[in-house]
């Protein structure tokens, strides 16, 4: 499934996110290896490679989920110094809770799953420190609808609706607060087609209306087509290449990414 794509953005600040000799391993098993990543303001990364080639293990990273044996993570803002590899805990959840927002391929990682959709969403606004119910359900109300959930469904539960309408709820508690960044890991993977179809519109017009950075992991190379301004390709905890999204796919440089690409048309 590729979805027609705009031309790509033209990108001239300064990076929103680096990282630096990102490195990562599991006793014995390598998860990332000397990995670098810039992502600008307002540009769609795409993360692409086969199960195990660390992407996912590298958008926990930048949600800091986890910490590397080494390297470092900044953002451009301007209340935000430093590495963020050594914040403690409360420090990371505070800065994940106004500042990043993330989307899971697995529903029951980012919600609540017996309360209502709006209080999921609310539940965001609290950790950042609203208290007034009043602007709570405006604000969630708000947020929702920017993820095209439907409104009359405000309280139901997120385990009574379908997988679309889950990751909507999920979308709406990542983007409360308009986060400077928001991670996707294969937001779309598991859904029907036309579903699939449905939430990378909104995601297209969430980033078009709010210039929102996104980093997005799939496996579905269409879903990064669609999406992506530039690409990194990952295979065994390295990027093998990285460049604009159109130039990788029609002409790809490293065998692994030619793999990737051909195995795909």
């Amino acid at each position: 499934m590729i979805l027609e794509r705009d031309p790509p953005r033209i990108v001239t600040a300064a990076p929103l996110v680096q990282m630096h000799g990102v490195n990562k391993s599991y006793g014995p098993v390598v998860a990332l290896r000397d990995v670098h990543v810039a992502v600008y303001p307002g540009e769609v990364l795409g993360i692409v490679g086969e199960s195990g080639s660390g992407k996912s293990t590298l958008l926990r990273m930048m949600n800091l989920e986890e910490t590397p044996q080494s390297g470092s993570y900044t953002l451009d803002l301007p209340d935000v110094d430093g590495n963020l590899f050594d914040l403690d805990r409360f420090s990371r959840r505070m800065l994940c809770a106004t500042r990043i927002g993330i989307v899971y391929q697995n529903p029951h990682l980012g919600l609540l799953m017996t309360h209502s959709s709006s209080g999921n969403v609310a539940e965001r606004l609290l950790v950042a420190g609203e208290r007034r119910f009043a602007v709570l359900r405006a604000k969630a109300t708000s947020a929702l609808a920017a993820s095209e959930f439907p409104l009359e469904r405000l309280d139901a539960p997120p385990i009574e609706l379908s997988g679309g309408m889950q990751q909507r709820v999920q979308l709406a508690k990542a983007i409360a607060l308009e986060p400077a960044l928001l991670l996707l890991d294969e937001p779309t993977t598991g859904l029907d087609v036309s579903v699939q179809a449905l939430v990378l519109d909104t995601l297209k017009r969430l980033q078009q209306d709010r210039k929102i950075t996104m980093v997005i992991v799939s496996h579905d190379l269409g879903v990064i087509r669609t999406l992506a301004d530039r690409v990194m390709v990952m295979r065994r905890g390295e990027v093998v290449e990285a460049g604009l999204a159109d130039q990788v796919f029609q002409d790809p440089q490293h065998a692994y990414t030619q793999q990737l690409v051909h195995a795909k048309l």
